[in-house]
């Protein structure tokens, strides 16, 4: 939630709504992947790994954006460079999102 709020105070709400509908997009892939492999279904990773590209290429650019005007930046830091780290963070946005519209 705490980083949440930092993203959504972000000046840039173009790259802040991207990193959303990446997050969105990744989440709902990820769900359904995990849905699919686990009743022994045989998966597309390609499209599911392009997705988790598309949400990692989102945070950088984000993160780049507030560090050159001056905004905090620390969250891109404190969700790591580790890929399921970073497609658990897309979750947690997909939920946050999910909440906040009650």
């Amino acid at each position: 939630m705490e980083i949440f709020e930092v993203l959504k105070n972000s000046k840039h709400e173009q790259e802040f709504d991207d990193l959303l509908s990446c997050a969105i997009k990744y989440a709902r892939i990820r769900t359904d992947w995990h849905m699919a492999a686990a009743k022994g279904l045989v998966v597309e990773e390609n499209e599911r790994a392009y997705a988790h590209d598309e949400l990692i290429t989102s945070c950088a650019e984000l993160s780049k954006r507030m560090k050159e005007s001056g905004e905090p930046a620390q969250w891109r830091f404190k969700i790591g460079r580790d890929r399921k780290s970073i497609g658990d963070f897309a979750c947690l946005l997909h939920a946050v999102m999910r909440i906040k519209a009650g």
